[in-house]
Protein backbone atom coordinates (compact mmCIF):
# COMPACT_ATOMS: atom_id res chain seq x y z
CA UNK A 1 0.00 0.00 0.00
CA UNK A 2 3.29 2.26 0.62
CA UNK A 3 5.46 0.92 -1.25
CA UNK A 4 4.04 1.08 -5.36
CA UNK A 5 4.18 5.06 -5.19
CA UNK A 6 4.72 6.99 -8.29
CA UNK A 7 7.83 8.19 -6.90
CA UNK A 8 9.33 4.50 -7.59
CA UNK A 9 8.07 3.74 -10.92
CA UNK A 10 9.35 7.31 -11.90
CA UNK A 11 12.66 8.07 -10.55
CA UNK A 12 12.55 4.23 -12.09
CA UNK A 13 11.92 5.68 -15.43
CA UNK A 14 13.90 8.76 -15.14
CA UNK A 15 16.96 6.46 -13.79
CA UNK A 16 17.11 3.93 -16.90
CA UNK A 17 16.59 7.01 -18.78
CA UNK A 18 20.25 8.52 -17.50
CA UNK A 19 21.14 5.40 -19.43
CA UNK A 20 20.21 6.04 -22.97
CA UNK A 21 21.29 9.71 -22.03
CA UNK A 22 24.77 8.80 -21.84
CA UNK A 23 25.20 6.23 -23.98
CA UNK A 24 23.41 7.23 -27.15
CA UNK A 25 20.08 5.27 -28.39
CA UNK A 26 22.27 2.87 -29.96
CA UNK A 27 24.75 2.21 -27.07
CA UNK A 28 20.94 1.66 -24.81
CA UNK A 29 20.18 -0.91 -27.13
CA UNK A 30 23.16 -2.95 -27.53
CA UNK A 31 22.44 -3.31 -23.42
CA UNK A 32 19.17 -4.41 -23.59
CA UNK A 33 20.43 -6.82 -26.64
CA UNK A 34 22.32 -8.24 -23.91
CA UNK A 35 20.38 -7.98 -21.17
CA UNK A 36 17.67 -10.12 -22.51
CA UNK A 37 20.48 -12.33 -24.05
CA UNK A 38 21.82 -12.71 -20.09
CA UNK A 39 19.01 -12.92 -18.18
CA UNK A 40 15.58 -13.42 -20.41
CA UNK A 41 12.99 -15.88 -18.14
CA UNK A 42 15.59 -14.49 -14.75
CA UNK A 43 14.77 -12.74 -11.95
CA UNK A 44 17.38 -10.20 -11.94
CA UNK A 45 18.67 -6.88 -10.49
CA UNK A 46 19.57 -3.26 -10.97
CA UNK A 47 23.16 -4.28 -10.98
CA UNK A 48 22.27 -7.16 -13.82
CA UNK A 49 20.90 -4.45 -16.07
CA UNK A 50 23.43 -1.89 -15.15
CA UNK A 51 26.38 -4.68 -15.90
CA UNK A 52 24.41 -5.18 -19.44
CA UNK A 53 24.05 -1.88 -20.22
CA UNK A 54 28.39 -1.74 -19.06
CA UNK A 55 29.58 -4.42 -20.73
CA UNK A 56 27.91 -3.82 -24.18
CA UNK A 57 29.46 -0.30 -24.47
CA UNK A 58 32.91 -0.73 -23.26
CA UNK A 59 31.88 1.52 -20.10
CA UNK A 60 32.61 1.56 -16.70
CA UNK A 61 29.59 2.54 -14.96
CA UNK A 62 30.32 1.82 -11.35
CA UNK A 63 29.56 4.92 -9.80
CA UNK A 64 26.58 5.05 -12.03
CA UNK A 65 24.93 2.42 -9.29
CA UNK A 66 24.89 4.96 -6.65
CA UNK A 67 21.54 6.36 -7.92
CA UNK A 68 20.02 3.41 -6.49
CA UNK A 69 21.89 2.96 -2.93
CA UNK A 70 21.96 6.71 -1.89
CA UNK A 71 18.43 8.73 -1.24
CA UNK A 72 17.32 12.48 -1.79
CA UNK A 73 17.53 14.60 -4.75
CA UNK A 74 20.69 16.06 -6.12
CA UNK A 75 20.57 19.38 -6.46
CA UNK A 76 23.11 20.81 -9.11
CA UNK A 77 24.73 24.29 -9.15
CA UNK A 78 25.63 26.08 -12.14
CA UNK A 79 27.11 29.07 -12.68
CA UNK A 80 28.67 30.15 -16.69
CA UNK A 81 31.39 33.09 -17.06
CA UNK A 82 32.22 34.13 -20.67
CA UNK A 83 35.59 35.43 -21.74
CA UNK A 84 35.32 38.20 -24.05
CA UNK A 85 39.11 38.69 -25.32
CA UNK A 86 39.55 34.57 -25.54
CA UNK A 87 36.13 33.84 -26.76
CA UNK A 88 35.21 30.91 -24.18
CA UNK A 89 32.44 29.99 -22.15
CA UNK A 90 33.09 28.08 -18.69
CA UNK A 91 30.81 26.48 -16.82
CA UNK A 92 31.11 24.80 -13.68
CA UNK A 93 28.83 22.93 -12.13
CA UNK A 94 29.00 21.24 -8.81
CA UNK A 95 26.35 18.60 -7.24
CA UNK A 96 25.26 18.30 -3.51
CA UNK A 97 22.19 16.04 -1.66
CA UNK A 98 20.70 18.14 1.03
CA UNK A 99 22.21 16.41 4.42
CA UNK A 100 25.71 16.10 3.38
CA UNK A 101 28.06 13.55 3.40
CA UNK A 102 26.74 11.54 0.38
CA UNK A 103 29.58 10.68 -2.63
CA UNK A 104 29.44 12.58 -5.74
CA UNK A 105 26.81 11.05 -8.51
CA UNK A 106 27.17 10.17 -12.30
CA UNK A 107 24.95 13.01 -14.19
CA UNK A 108 24.21 14.06 -17.64
CA UNK A 109 24.06 17.06 -18.22
CA UNK A 110 22.67 18.20 -21.60
CA UNK A 111 23.46 22.02 -22.52
CA UNK A 112 23.38 23.84 -25.20
CA UNK A 113 24.43 27.52 -26.29
CA UNK A 114 22.09 30.27 -27.87
CA UNK A 115 23.16 33.25 -29.62
CA UNK A 116 21.39 36.07 -29.51
CA UNK A 117 19.26 35.03 -32.26
CA UNK A 118 17.87 31.93 -30.86
CA UNK A 119 20.32 30.03 -32.85
CA UNK A 120 22.27 26.75 -31.12
CA UNK A 121 26.14 27.35 -31.43
CA UNK A 122 28.64 24.71 -32.18
CA UNK A 123 29.76 22.98 -29.09
CA UNK A 124 33.66 22.09 -28.95
CA UNK A 125 35.32 21.46 -25.55
CA UNK A 126 38.83 22.73 -24.98
CA UNK A 127 41.53 20.00 -26.27
CA UNK A 128 38.97 18.52 -28.78
CA UNK A 129 38.86 18.76 -32.47
CA UNK A 130 35.24 18.89 -33.95
CA UNK A 131 32.87 21.06 -32.48
CA UNK A 132 28.67 19.78 -32.20
CA UNK A 133 26.07 22.18 -32.92
CA UNK A 134 23.24 21.54 -30.70
CA UNK A 135 22.87 19.71 -27.59
CA UNK A 136 26.45 18.29 -25.99
CA UNK A 137 25.80 16.02 -22.66
CA UNK A 138 28.46 16.67 -20.01
CA UNK A 139 29.22 13.99 -17.84
CA UNK A 140 29.26 15.36 -13.77
CA UNK A 141 31.53 13.44 -11.76
CA UNK A 142 33.03 15.03 -9.03
CA UNK A 143 31.64 17.36 -6.39
CA UNK A 144 32.71 20.37 -8.98
CA UNK A 145 34.13 20.38 -12.54
CA UNK A 146 34.64 23.09 -14.91
CA UNK A 147 33.67 22.78 -18.63
CA UNK A 148 34.87 25.24 -20.95
CA UNK A 149 33.87 25.79 -24.29
CA UNK A 150 36.12 27.19 -27.33
CA UNK A 151 35.08 29.57 -30.31
CA UNK A 152 32.71 31.25 -28.56
CA UNK A 153 31.71 34.47 -30.90
CA UNK A 154 29.60 36.24 -28.08
CA UNK A 155 28.02 36.06 -24.49
CA UNK A 156 25.60 33.15 -25.00
CA UNK A 157 22.13 32.43 -23.66
CA UNK A 158 22.86 29.22 -21.66
CA UNK A 159 20.33 26.09 -22.32
CA UNK A 160 21.03 23.78 -19.32
CA UNK A 161 19.24 20.20 -18.16
CA UNK A 162 17.88 19.96 -21.48
CA UNK A 163 15.40 17.41 -21.88
CA UNK A 164 15.20 16.67 -18.28
CA UNK A 165 18.30 14.97 -18.45
CA UNK A 166 18.53 14.03 -15.20
CA UNK A 167 16.49 14.26 -11.84
CA UNK A 168 18.21 16.92 -10.32
CA UNK A 169 17.46 20.38 -8.38
CA UNK A 170 18.90 22.77 -10.90
CA UNK A 171 20.00 25.97 -9.42
CA UNK A 172 21.26 28.93 -11.89
CA UNK A 173 20.48 32.33 -11.31
CA UNK A 174 18.65 32.98 -14.73
CA UNK A 175 17.80 36.93 -15.26
CA UNK A 176 13.66 37.72 -16.53
CA UNK A 177 15.45 38.49 -20.01
CA UNK A 178 16.64 35.26 -20.56
CA UNK A 179 14.21 33.41 -19.31
CA UNK A 180 12.07 35.38 -21.79
CA UNK A 181 14.39 34.75 -24.40
CA UNK A 182 14.64 30.87 -23.23
CA UNK A 183 10.92 30.48 -23.48
CA UNK A 184 10.09 32.30 -26.98
CA UNK A 185 13.53 30.75 -29.35
CA UNK A 186 15.24 27.69 -27.38
CA UNK A 187 15.36 24.56 -29.50
CA UNK A 188 14.99 22.40 -26.58
CA UNK A 189 10.82 21.94 -25.93
CA UNK A 190 11.52 20.86 -22.52
CA UNK A 191 13.67 24.13 -21.33
CA UNK A 192 11.18 26.24 -23.41
CA UNK A 193 8.63 24.80 -20.85
CA UNK A 194 10.82 24.86 -18.31
CA UNK A 195 11.61 28.41 -18.80
CA UNK A 196 7.70 29.45 -18.95
CA UNK A 197 6.87 27.95 -15.78
CA UNK A 198 9.88 29.56 -13.67
CA UNK A 199 8.58 32.84 -15.34
CA UNK A 200 4.87 32.57 -15.04
CA UNK A 201 5.47 31.21 -11.20
CA UNK A 202 7.40 34.17 -10.73
CA UNK A 203 4.30 36.50 -11.73
CA UNK A 204 1.63 34.39 -10.27
CA UNK A 205 3.39 34.34 -6.76
CA UNK A 206 3.92 38.31 -6.76
CA UNK A 207 0.71 38.52 -7.41
CA UNK A 208 -0.35 36.15 -4.84
CA UNK A 209 1.45 38.28 -2.06
CA UNK A 210 0.08 41.40 -3.22
CA UNK A 211 3.68 42.43 -4.75
CA UNK A 212 1.91 43.65 -7.78
CA UNK A 213 -1.28 45.42 -8.54
CA UNK A 214 -3.15 45.37 -11.66
CA UNK A 215 -2.15 42.98 -14.15
CA UNK A 216 -1.02 39.53 -13.00
CA UNK A 217 0.81 38.81 -15.90
CA UNK A 218 3.03 41.56 -18.44
CA UNK A 219 3.71 42.24 -21.97
CA UNK A 220 6.81 40.48 -22.57
CA UNK A 221 5.41 37.19 -21.02
CA UNK A 222 2.47 37.55 -22.96
CA UNK A 223 4.47 37.54 -25.64
CA UNK A 224 6.61 34.93 -25.21
CA UNK A 225 3.68 33.08 -24.48
CA UNK A 226 2.39 34.18 -28.00
CA UNK A 227 5.50 32.62 -29.62
CA UNK A 228 4.68 29.33 -27.93
CA UNK A 229 1.45 28.94 -29.02
CA UNK A 230 1.89 29.71 -32.81
CA UNK A 231 4.98 27.87 -33.14
CA UNK A 232 4.34 25.34 -35.68
CA UNK A 233 7.69 23.67 -35.21
CA UNK A 234 6.60 22.39 -31.68
CA UNK A 235 5.57 19.01 -30.93
CA UNK A 236 1.68 19.82 -30.76
CA UNK A 237 1.37 17.52 -27.12
CA UNK A 238 4.53 19.86 -25.86
CA UNK A 239 2.65 23.11 -26.71
CA UNK A 240 -0.46 22.45 -24.72
CA UNK A 241 1.77 21.20 -21.63
CA UNK A 242 3.96 24.55 -22.02
CA UNK A 243 1.10 27.03 -22.01
CA UNK A 244 -0.49 25.29 -19.14
CA UNK A 245 0.12 27.65 -16.56
CA UNK A 246 1.96 26.40 -13.25
CA UNK A 247 -0.58 24.29 -10.97
CA UNK A 248 -1.89 26.09 -7.70
CA UNK A 249 -0.50 22.99 -5.63
CA UNK A 250 3.14 23.93 -7.16
CA UNK A 251 2.55 27.53 -6.01
CA UNK A 252 1.12 26.49 -2.58
CA UNK A 253 4.31 24.60 -2.18
CA UNK A 254 6.30 28.01 -2.80
CA UNK A 255 4.27 29.83 0.04
CA UNK A 256 5.23 29.51 3.50
CA UNK A 257 1.28 30.17 4.35
CA UNK A 258 -0.99 29.16 1.60
CA UNK A 259 -4.59 30.78 1.16
CA UNK A 260 -5.73 28.45 -1.44
CA UNK A 261 -9.05 30.28 -2.52
CA UNK A 262 -6.45 33.54 -3.59
CA UNK A 263 -3.94 31.56 -5.03
CA UNK A 264 -6.57 29.99 -7.58
CA UNK A 265 -8.37 33.45 -7.52
CA UNK A 266 -4.75 35.08 -8.82
CA UNK A 267 -4.32 31.86 -11.13
CA UNK A 268 -7.34 32.03 -12.78
CA UNK A 269 -7.25 35.67 -13.25
CA UNK A 270 -4.36 35.21 -15.36
CA UNK A 271 -5.26 32.47 -17.27
CA UNK A 272 -8.48 34.96 -18.11
CA UNK A 273 -5.64 37.84 -19.07
CA UNK A 274 -4.15 35.30 -21.58
CA UNK A 275 -7.55 34.68 -22.82
CA UNK A 276 -8.33 37.73 -23.80
CA UNK A 277 -4.97 39.48 -24.61
CA UNK A 278 -4.75 35.94 -27.55
CA UNK A 279 -8.42 35.55 -28.38
CA UNK A 280 -7.62 35.89 -31.84
CA UNK A 281 -4.65 33.83 -31.91
CA UNK A 282 -6.51 31.17 -29.90
CA UNK A 283 -9.46 30.83 -32.25
CA UNK A 284 -7.05 30.29 -35.26
CA UNK A 285 -5.38 27.47 -33.31
CA UNK A 286 -8.93 26.27 -32.45
CA UNK A 287 -10.22 26.17 -36.11
CA UNK A 288 -6.69 24.93 -37.61
CA UNK A 289 -6.47 21.93 -35.47
CA UNK A 290 -9.78 20.64 -35.69
CA UNK A 291 -10.17 18.17 -37.86
CA UNK A 292 -13.05 17.08 -40.33
CA UNK A 293 -11.98 14.21 -41.36
CA UNK A 294 -12.68 10.33 -39.89
CA UNK A 295 -11.61 10.01 -36.15
CA UNK A 296 -7.95 8.74 -35.92
CA UNK A 297 -5.73 7.99 -32.54
CA UNK A 298 -2.44 8.28 -34.23
CA UNK A 299 0.55 10.55 -32.96
CA UNK A 300 -0.44 13.22 -34.45
CA UNK A 301 -4.24 13.17 -34.66
CA UNK A 302 -3.88 12.86 -30.77
CA UNK A 303 -1.76 16.13 -30.56
CA UNK A 304 -4.05 18.14 -32.22
CA UNK A 305 -6.84 17.30 -30.18
CA UNK A 306 -4.44 17.90 -27.19
CA UNK A 307 -3.90 21.48 -28.98
CA UNK A 308 -7.49 22.38 -29.96
CA UNK A 309 -9.35 21.23 -26.30
CA UNK A 310 -6.31 23.22 -24.90
CA UNK A 311 -7.36 26.37 -27.20
CA UNK A 312 -11.19 25.66 -26.29
CA UNK A 313 -10.24 25.91 -22.26
CA UNK A 314 -8.93 29.42 -22.51
CA UNK A 315 -11.65 30.46 -25.02
CA UNK A 316 -14.37 29.09 -22.71
CA UNK A 317 -13.12 31.12 -19.81
CA UNK A 318 -14.41 34.23 -21.90
CA UNK A 319 -17.74 33.44 -20.74
CA UNK A 320 -19.76 35.10 -23.20
CA UNK A 321 -22.89 33.07 -25.61
CA UNK A 322 -20.09 32.23 -27.91
CA UNK A 323 -17.96 30.76 -25.73
CA UNK A 324 -20.68 28.58 -24.57
CA UNK A 325 -22.04 28.02 -28.07
CA UNK A 326 -18.64 26.76 -29.22
CA UNK A 327 -18.37 24.12 -26.81
CA UNK A 328 -22.44 22.84 -27.03
CA UNK A 329 -21.26 22.73 -30.41
CA UNK A 330 -18.21 20.42 -29.97
CA UNK A 331 -19.92 18.32 -27.49
CA UNK A 332 -22.44 17.39 -30.15
CA UNK A 333 -20.59 16.80 -33.11
CA UNK A 334 -17.76 14.90 -30.98
CA UNK A 335 -17.09 11.58 -32.79
CA UNK A 336 -14.51 10.38 -29.65
CA UNK A 337 -14.71 10.79 -25.92
CA UNK A 338 -11.30 13.18 -25.73
CA UNK A 339 -13.47 15.81 -27.72
CA UNK A 340 -16.62 15.52 -25.53
CA UNK A 341 -15.36 15.42 -22.15
CA UNK A 342 -13.03 18.09 -23.12
CA UNK A 343 -16.25 20.49 -24.26
CA UNK A 344 -18.29 19.07 -20.98
CA UNK A 345 -15.20 20.22 -18.85
CA UNK A 346 -15.59 23.85 -19.91
CA UNK A 347 -19.67 24.02 -20.14
CA UNK A 348 -19.66 22.55 -15.98
CA UNK A 349 -18.04 26.14 -15.57
CA UNK A 350 -20.76 28.38 -16.68
CA UNK A 351 -23.96 28.06 -14.59
CA UNK A 352 -26.40 28.25 -18.07
CA UNK A 353 -29.26 26.13 -19.10
CA UNK A 354 -26.72 24.66 -21.32
CA UNK A 355 -24.64 23.06 -19.08
CA UNK A 356 -27.33 21.15 -17.62
CA UNK A 357 -28.84 20.39 -20.31
CA UNK A 358 -25.47 18.82 -21.68
CA UNK A 359 -25.04 16.91 -18.23
CA UNK A 360 -28.06 15.37 -18.65
CA UNK A 361 -27.61 13.92 -22.13
CA UNK A 362 -24.80 12.45 -21.87
CA UNK A 363 -25.30 10.79 -18.11
CA UNK A 364 -28.49 9.70 -20.67
CA UNK A 365 -25.98 8.40 -23.27
CA UNK A 366 -23.44 6.81 -21.18
CA UNK A 367 -25.02 5.38 -17.67
CA UNK A 368 -24.09 2.06 -18.41
CA UNK A 369 -20.39 2.57 -18.56
CA UNK A 370 -19.20 2.74 -15.05
CA UNK A 371 -15.64 4.53 -16.48
CA UNK A 372 -17.33 6.91 -18.52
CA UNK A 373 -19.93 7.75 -15.70
CA UNK A 374 -17.17 7.99 -13.08
CA UNK A 375 -16.02 11.17 -15.63
CA UNK A 376 -19.53 12.56 -15.03
CA UNK A 377 -19.45 12.94 -11.46
CA UNK A 378 -15.66 14.23 -11.82
CA UNK A 379 -16.14 17.20 -14.33
CA UNK A 380 -19.06 18.21 -11.77
CA UNK A 381 -16.78 17.89 -8.56
CA UNK A 382 -14.28 20.03 -10.17
CA UNK A 383 -16.31 22.77 -11.29
CA UNK A 384 -15.01 26.29 -11.07
CA UNK A 385 -19.02 27.51 -9.66
CA UNK A 386 -19.27 28.98 -6.67
CA UNK A 387 -21.93 26.67 -5.27
CA UNK A 388 -20.00 23.58 -6.27
CA UNK A 389 -20.11 22.09 -3.15
CA UNK A 390 -23.87 22.29 -2.77
CA UNK A 391 -23.82 20.57 -6.27
CA UNK A 392 -21.51 17.81 -4.97
CA UNK A 393 -23.36 16.93 -1.57
CA UNK A 394 -26.52 16.66 -3.80
CA UNK A 395 -24.70 14.33 -6.32
CA UNK A 396 -24.01 12.11 -3.19
CA UNK A 397 -27.43 11.04 -3.19
CA UNK A 398 -27.85 10.46 -6.85
CA UNK A 399 -29.19 6.58 -7.87
CA UNK A 400 -26.10 6.18 -9.25
CA UNK A 401 -23.27 6.96 -6.32
CA UNK A 402 -22.37 4.79 -3.56
CA UNK A 403 -19.05 5.11 -1.86
CA UNK A 404 -18.86 1.01 -1.71
CA UNK A 405 -17.26 1.39 -5.14
CA UNK A 406 -13.92 2.64 -4.64
CA UNK A 407 -13.72 4.43 -8.39
CA UNK A 408 -17.25 5.82 -7.66
CA UNK A 409 -15.95 7.37 -4.13
CA UNK A 410 -13.19 8.72 -5.88
CA UNK A 411 -14.29 10.14 -8.85
CA UNK A 412 -17.04 12.60 -6.54
CA UNK A 413 -15.15 12.77 -3.45
CA UNK A 414 -12.03 12.45 -4.26
CA UNK A 415 -11.67 14.94 -6.83
CA UNK A 416 -13.51 17.63 -5.28
CA UNK A 417 -10.52 17.22 -2.41
CA UNK A 418 -7.90 16.61 -4.40
CA UNK A 419 -9.32 19.05 -7.78
CA UNK A 420 -10.58 21.84 -6.50
CA UNK A 421 -8.43 23.37 -3.86
CA UNK A 422 -10.72 26.94 -3.72
CA UNK A 423 -13.86 25.06 -2.45
CA UNK A 424 -12.50 22.68 -0.42
CA UNK A 425 -10.73 25.47 1.86
CA UNK A 426 -13.40 27.56 1.11
CA UNK A 427 -13.21 29.76 4.49
CA UNK A 428 -17.00 28.77 6.10
CA UNK A 429 -15.23 25.05 6.46
CA UNK A 430 -17.92 23.65 4.65
CA UNK A 431 -15.40 21.51 2.37
CA UNK A 432 -13.36 20.44 5.26
CA UNK A 433 -16.46 19.12 7.22
CA UNK A 434 -17.80 17.44 3.81
CA UNK A 435 -14.74 15.32 2.99
CA UNK A 436 -14.28 14.76 6.93
CA UNK A 437 -18.04 13.10 6.47
CA UNK A 438 -17.04 10.99 3.77
CA UNK A 439 -14.17 9.24 5.30
CA UNK A 440 -15.21 8.71 8.50
CA UNK A 441 -18.66 6.93 6.46
CA UNK A 442 -16.14 5.41 3.85
CA UNK A 443 -13.56 4.24 6.91
CA UNK A 444 -16.01 1.68 7.45
CA UNK A 445 -16.37 0.15 4.29
CA UNK A 446 -13.04 0.54 2.76
CA UNK A 447 -10.14 1.84 5.25
CA UNK A 448 -7.84 2.08 2.42
CA UNK A 449 -9.20 4.60 0.11
CA UNK A 450 -10.64 6.52 3.33
CA UNK A 451 -6.88 6.74 4.06
CA UNK A 452 -5.90 8.72 0.06
CA UNK A 453 -9.14 10.53 0.49
CA UNK A 454 -7.87 12.25 3.74
CA UNK A 455 -4.76 13.52 2.49
CA UNK A 456 -5.73 16.90 1.39
CA UNK A 457 -6.53 17.31 4.50
CA UNK A 458 -3.28 16.64 6.20
CA UNK A 459 -1.44 19.80 5.67
CA UNK A 460 -3.34 21.78 7.86
CA UNK A 461 -0.02 23.67 9.40
CA UNK A 462 0.74 25.53 6.16
CA UNK A 463 -2.82 27.17 5.92
CA UNK A 464 -3.26 30.93 8.03
CA UNK A 465 -4.57 30.05 11.53
CA UNK A 466 -8.25 30.27 11.13
CA UNK A 467 -8.66 28.00 8.71
CA UNK A 468 -5.90 26.02 9.90
CA UNK A 469 -7.85 25.55 13.35
CA UNK A 470 -10.71 24.72 11.64
CA UNK A 471 -9.18 21.79 9.44
CA UNK A 472 -7.29 20.49 12.67
CA UNK A 473 -10.58 20.09 14.40
CA UNK A 474 -12.35 18.21 11.72
CA UNK A 475 -9.43 16.09 11.69
CA UNK A 476 -9.19 15.53 15.46
CA UNK A 477 -12.85 14.28 14.70
CA UNK A 478 -11.93 11.87 12.43
CA UNK A 479 -9.35 10.57 14.97
CA UNK A 480 -12.03 10.12 17.42
CA UNK A 481 -14.08 7.93 15.62
CA UNK A 482 -14.59 4.53 17.43
CA UNK A 483 -12.79 2.00 15.82
CA UNK A 484 -10.76 3.86 13.33
CA UNK A 485 -9.08 1.50 10.90
CA UNK A 486 -5.26 1.78 11.02
CA UNK A 487 -5.04 3.07 7.71
CA UNK A 488 -6.52 6.11 8.74
CA UNK A 489 -5.36 6.74 12.71
CA UNK A 490 -1.52 6.54 11.42
CA UNK A 491 -1.68 9.69 8.54
CA UNK A 492 -4.19 11.60 11.10
CA UNK A 493 -2.50 10.87 14.20
CA UNK A 494 0.78 12.11 12.56
CA UNK A 495 -0.49 15.24 10.74
CA UNK A 496 -1.85 16.22 14.41
CA UNK A 497 1.31 15.14 15.78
Amino acid sequence: NNFYTVTVYEKGAEVVRMYQTLLGREGFRRGMDLYFERHDGQAVTCDDFRAAMADANGRDLGQFGRWYSQAGTPVVDARGTYDAGKKTYTLELAQSVPGGGELPLHVPIAVGLLDREGADLPLRLEGERDAVRGTRVLELTGARQRFTFVDVPGAPVPSLLRGFSAPVKLRYERSSDELLFLMAYDSDPFNRWEAGQELATQRLLAAIRCETKGRVLDDAYVAAFRALLVDEELDRPLVALALALPGEDHLSEQLKVVDPVRVHAVRRAAREELARALSADFERVYGSHTDTGPYSNDARAIGRRTVKNMALAYLSLVGDAGAVARCVEQRRSADNMTDEIAALSCLCDHDTPEREAALAEFHRRWKGDANVLDKWFSLQASSDLPDVLERVVRLTQHPDFTLKVPNRARSLVGAFAMSNPAALHAASGDGYRFVADQVIELDGINPQVASRLIDPLLRWRRLDSERGGILRGELERVLAKPKLSRDVFEKVSKALG
